[in-house]
């Protein structure tokens, strides 16, 4: 039991000792700095139980602690406050059971439990991963690292969208205007080369209504009529009704964006457990209507289209069916859900990491599968997420003003090298050990200026800024850990073993109740799906040990004993930072 369920279970029995009363609650605050305690039990809030002066009540509660509860050393009573000065003793055990514990703050999964699928990245076959792919992906990937650590089985999944008039357009303007140009013939990516010739038909689109225009058609006319829309259109109703070389040429391009997003993900570090494909799963769902409106959860208009009654749970009409039979996308995704859980019969709940422009399509989703009687619609969640900004303004795919998720890691790569090397201290590393450091820094300063972030948030992201190595940045916390590291091996003696009997200095004891804390961090961050939560508790976990660092002697003090313990300390904070920034997606260098 922790120092905090101990106090909290006798608070409750003093109580009902002392007044006769049960109470259901105890609430809790970290001592303030100008008062002497560890932990601070808040009086004003028993008052709804029993009349009285708060500060006398604190010091009947202080009094009952000390005579039945052998870790309480003294207390003093601030008005309604009572501070809680902890035994030394206490605290050295405590850290003693995190310091042999390798898995601290991570859980098993349970038996029997049902798995989480947590889908993200999901992109469109028709251009490369850009800046908000990458928000979507460091997300998806750590919510999933996050959620697997709290002690539940975890499936990452994503669903490609190989399909549909966007990628008729790219595999259109290659053909026209590609002259055989592959990612070979290029030295280009395969998405990178895909993406050009989607940026290609839009020039041309743009051109051909302009000349439609002045031929006196107006300019919305031109827009459906162009040769070139045109042609994209029919393209897509061949690749529909199978046409081989429509199919053949599909293939080979989506082919060469599959290979460039692979190589993308590799460098972000992010990887999936399950792959689907809209080319897949476009007509699944289709057969859920019938059953829906047998149960009466969908109900057909008279020119046979099928929709779904939102309106008592304060929602809108929804179409799940057109007239003419065909599937509307949200029918795509009841489907694919229903799919899923089937392939995969241990999924008892869904995370889906999409940005919060899509909020209203989740909430009818969800409902859509809770009104249709599936048991694990209640476990669904939409990992909603806001747009990422750069201070150059607005991207957009089709005008090639994006910002390519492989352009920025590689600039990111190069502002650390930069930095780093104005900062000196890298003339013992060789070529390759530089180049791998500077990808660590650079990559940790983007992951982490985007998570550090709630998720709701929008972002205004400046990667200068997120490779600082002061303040609460990646680089500042990688460098903490590589300090500890040299610590570390100094230290050329054994700290393996346990000690005991000798008294804390205040910094270490806030050290140990920062410690203390990660398993809590853990699971509130799986329950909040909130990496943000991880990030900014290691933040505080990093500036209470440079704190520490900078008031307490380590391989200068003289007490071997509390040498000893000192190193071991520091050990764990850095065993911490590895872990915490792990589910965070992120590495650690050992020197900088």
């Amino acid at each position: 039991m922790n120092i905090q369920n101990l106090i909290a279970s006798k608070v409750k029995e003093g109580f009902l000792f002392l007044y006769q009363i049960e109470i259901p609650i105890v609430e809790f605050q970290a001592t303030r700095k100008e008062f002497e305690g560890d932990i601070t039990v808040v009086v004003f809030p028993l008052l709804k139980y029993t009349k009285g002066n708060p500060a006398e009540i604190g010091e009947n509660i202080g009094k009952y602690l000390i005579e039945n509860v052998s870790e309480i050393k003294k207390y003093n009573v601030v008005q309604g406050f009572l501070n809680l000065v902890v035994d030394d003793a206490f605290f050295i055990n405590s850290f003693h059971s995190i310091f042999t514990n390798s898995a601290f703050g991570f859980e098993n999964p349970k038996e029997n439990e049902k798995a989480i699928m947590v889908e993200y990245s999901s992109p469109n076959t028709n251009k490369p991963l850009h800046l908000g792919h990458v928000r979507n992906n460091l997300l998806g990937y750590s919510v999933a690292e996050i959620i697997k650590a709290s002690g539940k089985k975890v499936y990452k999944t994503q669903i490609i969208n190989d399909r549909g008039i966007h990628i008729c357009k790219s595999m259109l303007a290659w053909k026209l205007f590609g002259n055989f140009e592959t990612p070979e013939s290029t030295g280009l990516k395969g998405d990178k080369l895909v993406g050009n010739y989607y940026v290609k038909f839009d020039q041309e689109y743009k051109k051909q209504i302009a000349e439609l225009v002045s031929q006196g058609i107006s300019e919305k006319e031109a827009k459906n009529s162009t040769p070139i829309l045109l042609e994209a259109q029919q393209m897509l109703r061949n690749w529909e009704n199978g046409d081989e070389e429509v199919v053949q040429l599909w293939k080979k391009m989506n082919q060469w964006v599959y290979d460039g997003f692979e190589n993308t993900y590799q460098n972000l570090g992010v990887d999936f457990d399950r792959l689907y494909y809209e080319s897949d799963t476009y007509l699944l769902g289709k057969d859920v209507i019938t059953e829906g409106i047998e149960k009466g959860v969908f109900y057909k208009k008279e020119d046979g289209s099928v929709w779904c009654d939102l309106t008592d749970e304060g929602l809108d009409e929804k179409i799940v069916l057109r007239s003419d039979g065909t599937a509307v996308y949200i029918t795509q995704d009841i489907g694919t859900a229903i799919q899923r859980v089937k392939d995969l019969k241990d999924v008892g709940g869904m995370v889906y990491t999409v940005g919060n422009e899509q909020d209203y399509h989740f909430q009818v989703l969800f409902l859509i599968l809770k009104k249709l009687g599936f048991d694990w619609a209640k476990n669904l969640f939409h990992l909603s997420y806001g747009m990422v900004d750069l201070p150059s303004g607005k991207m957009k795919s089709r005008e090639g003003t994006v910002v390519d998720a492989d352009d920025l890691m590689f600039e990111m790569t190069e502002t650390a090298k930069i930095i780093s090397e104005e900062l000196g201290k890298l003339d013992s590393y060789s070529e390759v050990e530089k180049n791998e450091l500077f990808k660590t820094i650079g990559l940790g300063a983007l992951k982490y200026f985007i998570l550090k972030v709630d998720p709701k948030k929008r972002i205004l992201f400046d990667p200068k800024l997120s490779v600082d190595f002061q303040g609460n940045t990646g680089p500042f916390i990688q460098y903490t850990y590589a300090r500890i590291q040299s610590i570390i091996r100094k230290a050329n003696f054994d700290y393996s073993h346990s000690l005991s009997g000798f008294e804390l200095h205040k910094k270490e004891k806030e050290l140990i109740k920062q410690l203390a804390l990660f398993p809590e961090t853990v699971q509130q961050a799986a329950i909040n799906y909130s990496p943000a939560i991880i990030a900014n508790y290691t933040y505080d976990l990093v500036k209470e040990f440079n704190s520490f660092y900078q008031n307490v002697s380590i391989l200068g003090e003289e007490n071997h004993e509390k040498k000893v313990f000192r190193v071991q300390i520091s050990k764990k904070v850095a065993d911490i930072i590895k872990q915490s920034f792990s589910l965070l997606g992120i590495n650690v260098p050992e020197r900088m």
